[in-house]
């Protein structure tokens, strides 16, 4: 005699039975969306729609991300304090002249070269070497070296430069000491925002640590920080022009570097990694 199981198996009335009994139990295993939102619900916050405070709102969660993220956090404290201070500080009338704290910082100095016009020129002569020396660096990267990055960076931010200079025309300050012996040399009419002196500065060095030329690259910062306050002293740019520069240097020598990352990936294949001096981008100049 067959066993119970297997004539079970061979009753069709009996394999339709099985087959319901499936299908029920799917049915019930089956959570109802809401129902199963309520139960996710109850699980995170102790029941159904209930919110569950983040960790980070309490004391201890607010020291630790105080001590993991410290210059977040300053942000943030940077963000509450100059809210309050743009909502408070009273503005400048139209027929004043500008606030600039730059200016306040270097009045003294201002003060000592308005009273001797030969130490003017020759910090002015002094700051168009410097602009020289950019310049050369950068000509000297892309004809001797055949590292185009530098070069396309400079024109990438001097084509902004004179855009942004044509759309909102700042006025000369008042206690503006020009001189000949300055770049543009001539004493000739120049945008003031941004400053292309410091822009260029910040690309060449940029570069010059991508090369490992950091002793070059230490100096033209410091060269750089003079140039800063020289231009404050004899008015020559705004605090705002100079700090923009800053970021106009870091901005466009990145920019250029996705540029030639872009161009060595041929715009297909995901583009692959350089090397730290970027020599790889020698061959570009060849295609």
């Amino acid at each position: 005699m067959p066993p119970p199981s297997l004539t079970a198996a061979r009753d069709p009335s009996a394999a339709t039975a099985r087959r319901r009994s499936k299908e029920e139990q799917g049915a019930a295993a089956k959570v109802h969306p809401a129902s199963e939102k309520g139960a996710m619900g109850a699980a995170v916050g102790g029941g159904e729609g209930t919110w569950r405070r983040p960790e980070w709102c309490s004391l201890a969660g607010a020291a630790g991300v105080l001590r993991r993220h410290p210059l977040p956090a300053l942000f943030a404290c940077g963000l509450l304090l100059f809210m309050a201070v743009e909502y408070t500080i009273p503005m400048v009338s139209p027929a004043a002249p500008p606030l600039d704290l730059g200016f306040a910082a270097t009045q003294g100095m201002h003060d000592a070269v308005a009273a001797r016009p030969w130490l003017n020129s020759l910090l002015a002569a002094l700051n168009t070497v410097f602009v020289a020396m950019q310049a050369g660096y950068i000509l000297w990267a892309i004809l001797a070296e055949q590292r185009p990055r530098a070069a396309v960076a400079a024109l990438m931010m001097f084509t902004c430069r004179g855009v942004l200079g044509c759309a909102t025309q700042l006025p000369l300050p008042e206690e503006f000491l020009g001189s000949g012996m300055d770049f543009p040399v001539g004493n000739v009419s120049f945008f003031l925002f941004f400053s292309g002196h410091v822009a260029g500065a910040v690309i060449a060095a940029a570069d010059m640590r991508r090369e490992g030329r950091l002793a070059l690259a230490r100096l033209y910062d410091a060269l750089n920080a003079l140039q800063v306050v020289r231009l404050l002293a004899c008015r020559g740019h705004y605090t705002i022009d100079l700090a923009v520069g800053v970021g106009a240097g870091v901005l466009f020598d990145t920019l250029a570097g996705w540029y030639f990352d872009a161009k060595s990936g041929d715009g297909k294949n995901a583009p692959e990694k350089h090397c730290r001096s970027c020599q790889c981008h020698k061959a570009l100049l060849s295609h």
